[in-house]
């Protein structure tokens, strides 16, 4: 006979995704107070059953969607970085081209703005959601950090300041000129032109 069990996990998998993905969803439009129980379960067209049978809580549904995010993401800065390294640092082109890159792998469509702005603010007023955002912030912060000190050796440059500042700086540039595109409804090509002036202006202030 055929093992179930297989079938049955994949079953209970999609079911996970899909609730997570109405999730991502719902609290990037509304926020995680805003995002019902019920609405979740409508927009994944599943029932409370079927939730309450994948998570506790709201809560733990939006740490595990923290938890997959930070994943993703650091899976991808990582990929890419391996990618860059792959063609050589010394001929890989612009620095600056280089560190954006990167920054890209870490998202910029505005589900992507909102819900991570919804994620710092839960992390403001939550243990529990710092916990896990810091987890994000140090994963994808030491990928970034290693590879700001590999352009600097290969490029034989000096940084100015230690390179997690570095990376502090190009993280919080990237952030903030994310969500000022997204409040001032700029156009994509006119929210790159302004991310990557303000990146251009922190290379120059970290490289020498």
């Amino acid at each position: 006979m055929t093992d179930p069990a297989p079938a049955t996990t994949r079953r209970r998998e999609n079911t996970r995704v899909r609730l997570m993905d109405a999730a991502a969803e719902m609290f990037a439009e509304v926020g995680i107070d805003g995002a019902s129980v019920e609405a979740i379960c409508e927009r994944a067209g599943f029932t409370r059953g079927a939730f309450y049978s994948n998570f506790g809580s709201k809560e733990e549904l939006f740490l595990a969607l923290c938890a997959r995010s930070a994943e993703t993401t650091i899976a991808a800065v990582r990929a890419r970085v391996t990618s860059i390294e792959s063609r050589g640092l010394e001929d890989a082109g612009d620095v600056l081209q280089l560190v954006q890159e990167v920054l890209e792998a870490t998202g910029e469509d505005r589900l992507d703005v909102l819900l991570g702005a919804e994620t710092r603010l839960q992390a403001l007023r939550n243990p529990g959601f710092a916990e896990a955002y810091l987890a994000l912030n140090q994963g994808l912060g030491e990928s970034v950090t290693q590879l700001v000190r590999d352009i600097a050796a290969a490029r034989g440059l000096s940084l100015r300041v230690p390179a997690d500042v570095a990376t502090d700086l190009l993280l919080s540039v990237w952030i903030s000129t994310s969500e000022t595109a997204l409040l001032t409804r700029q156009a994509p090509s006119e929210s790159r032109s302004g991310l990557a002036d303000r990146l251009s202006q922190v290379v120059g202030l970290i490289l020498e």
